[in-house]
């Protein structure tokens, strides 16, 4: 250290200039580097000649354009790496002679080359080298010009990739794309899908939203894929209503969606309560050749299906249940097949669903997927047919609703183990009696006449269920005489055999005009002919007994009920105690206590109900 502080001291004795200051030397003596001289400099003369006068013809433009290298030293060739051309020449392996031998072969490659290459580097993940490739090839020179190299668009957007790639952020990938200008160079939509991807990878959905509107602004159409980066992140970020507007232009400019985006909306419309928005959307994805093939998972579907039917959207159950059978001949069309089928209990809220909506197409189409789904294996269960008969009821369609129970009537008719309130015109089978006596007497001697028809048809149908509807809906219009032929028409026309339900709604045609006694003529008649009555019987006999506010043979009813083997439902209690109560009858509320003591009932109290029945109504104002 001693020995190098000595040299360079005599080195500047030898060399010294007696003009120089002293405090020069100094300075000199105590640095390595060598001190510059300042000296003063003067303000340009005013009179001094411009070197354009005025009235001169101006040169042309500059014709050195397309590269930013331009303004500096490029007809240098060091200039393509200035640090390099500094540094001596380094042992192979060390990163400085990479550094070299990357500079030296980005020399050698013209634009197509350049291509190859990073067509070849793509393959093997080699970002980095891309990177540094690109930025030693724009600075190099062209050797068929001997100007610096000039990248197109494509090549650019390779250099975006490879940043991409490597983990650059959204903010420097687009400073790279504004410096595309810089060459000339517009970004064009893959330019701009690019940042869109780093901006997904960052979460940056106002950025993607703002960059996206700056594409429709300047010109630059976006593709299928700027949109579905845009509305895949949107989706992500629960932002459904923002996402369906960039969907809607999507659709209107005819694009594909893609499959992962069309399922994240789905499962962001079900899970945000949004059915309207989704059904429109899959309803326009259907008027496109391109997105008509969308098809959600098979457990989406269902879950989509779930939900339109709780939400009686019939239109949305549709689209479900047509992503369903869809499904299912996919899996047949397979090699090995696959048979997929769905759950029963879906089609049930199905048929449902198309009584509460009115809706026939969603009524075929589920029982068109029950039908596949089968495979004609085994007959559907009871309740579907119930739930069938229910949405023809609903929708109107009474000849089909008596078509669907003749087929359930074939199908569990004749079976020992079905139980027969599966025929009953009280409960499974009311809905249809609505259907019948929803015009009056006009629609009951409609069916009543078609089911005569159908007895002398080849081959006949004569259904005692039927008649039974029938039976049932006289009595709902308060039409016994036409209860009463009915009843006996089944004896005489029909040739068939009255079953329990048939006296049960005869008893109630009788009980609802205050015929108490015929009521129980009824009752009694059937016990003569050894048909065994159910608990339907002895409440229809209750309420007639009550209607005529004689608690106490209703509580006679009751006392047979129970020995009979039968529960009183809370319902009738409820009823006597009410009777009771008007008529002052306390022993018989005492013996209904009692009752409900034993069927451990909570009755409750009816004080509302009170207080309307104690309003003293008067006309005094």
């Amino acid at each position: 250290m001693a020995a190098a502080a000595a040299a360079t001291s005599l080195l500047l004795r030898r060399h010294c200039n007696p003009q120089v200051p002293h405090l020069l030397r100094l300075r000199a003596a105590i640095s390595s580097s060598r001190a510059l001289p300042q000296q003063p400099e003067l303000s340009p003369d005013p009179t001094a000649a411009d070197p354009h006068p005025a009235g001169a013809t101006p040169l042309p433009p500059n014709p050195s354009t397309g590269s930013p290298f331009y303004g500096e030293n490029w007809r240098n060739p060091a200039a393509a790496n200035p640090p390099s051309s500094l540094l001596p020449a380094v042992v192979a392996g060390s990163p400085f002679g990479a550094h070299h031998r990357m500079a030296a072969y980005s020399a050698t490659l013209d634009a197509a080359g350049l291509k190859e290459t990073f067509a070849e580097w793509m393959a093997e993940q080699r970002w980095e080298d891309m990177k540094q490739l690109f930025e030693f090839w724009v600075r190099s020179l062209d050797a068929a010009t001997g100007k610096p190299n000039r990248p197109d668009v494509d090549l650019f957007n390779h250099y975006l990739r490879a940043n991409l790639m490597a983990g650059a952020l959204p903010h420097e990938l687009l400073d790279l794309a504004d410096h595309m200008r810089e060459f000339e160079i517009e970004p064009n939509t893959a330019s701009h899908n690019l940042v869109l991807k780093s901006m997904v990878a960052a979460q940056e959905s106002e950025g993607a939203e703002k960059l996206i509107e700056r594409m429709l602004q300047t010109g630059t159409s976006p593709d299928d894929e700027s949109y579905n980066l845009v509305v895949g992140l949107l989706l992500r970020q629960n932002r459904v209503d923002s996402a369906l507007k960039y969907l809607d232009m999507m659709l209107k400019s005819g694009y594909t969606i893609s499959l992962n985006v069309f399922t994240d909306y789905v499962r962001a419309c079900v899970r945000s309560g949004r059915l309207d928005i989704l059904a429109s959307v899959i309803e326009k994805c259907k008027t496109t050749d391109k997105n008509k093939v969308l098809c959600p998972q098979w457990a989406w579907c269902i879950d989509i299906a779930e939900a339109a039917f709780e939400a009686n959207n019939s239109k949305l159950a549709l689209f479900a249940l047509e992503f369903l059978a869809r499904w299912i001949a996919r899996g047949e069309n397979v090699k090995p097949p696959v048979q997929l089928s769905v759950n029963e209990g879906l089609v049930i809220s199905a048929l449902s669903a198309a009584g509460r909506t009115y809706s026939t197409d969603l009524l075929n189409a589920a029982w068109s997927l029950l039908r596949k789904s089968l495979r004609q294996k085994r007959a559907p269960t009871p309740e579907t047919y119930l739930a069938k008969i229910y949405a023809h009821s609903s929708i109107g369609q009474l000849q089909r609703a008596f078509g669907t129970l003749r087929e359930f009537e074939n199908a569990y008719g004749n079976s020992e183990d079905i139980d027969l309130e599966l025929f009953s015109p009280f409960t499974s089978l009311h809905p249809l009696v609505v259907a019948c006596c929803k015009d009056g007497f006009t629609t009951l001697d409609s069916v009543y006449v078609q089911l005569e028809n159908l007895s002398r048809a080849d081959p006949p149908y004569k259904s005692v269920a039927a008649l039974n509807c029938v039976i049932l809906g006289c009595a709902n219009i308060w039409d016994l005489d036409r209860a009463y032929e009915t009843f006996e028409a089944i004896k005489e026309k029909f040739e068939l055999t009255p079953d329990i339900h048939s006296y049960n709604a005869l008893l109630y045609a009788f009980g609802k005009q205050k015929k108490t006694g015929e009521a129980c003529n009824v009752f009694q008649h059937l016990l003569s002919l050894g048909v065994k009555p159910n608990a339907t019987t002895y409440s229809l006999l209750v309420d007639a007994h009550l209607v005529n506010r004689d608690p106490k043979a209703a509580l006679a009813v009751i006392d047979e009920m129970v020995d009979a083997g039968f529960t009183p439902s809370k319902d009738i209690l409820k009823k006597v105690r009410r009777r009771c109560s008007r008529e002052s009858d306390f022993d018989s509320d005492e013996k209904v206590q009692s009752f409900a003591k034993k069927f451990n009932y909570r009755m409750g109290n009816e004080n509302r109900r009170e207080l309307l029945y104690n309003i003293e109504y008067s006309a005094d104002y």
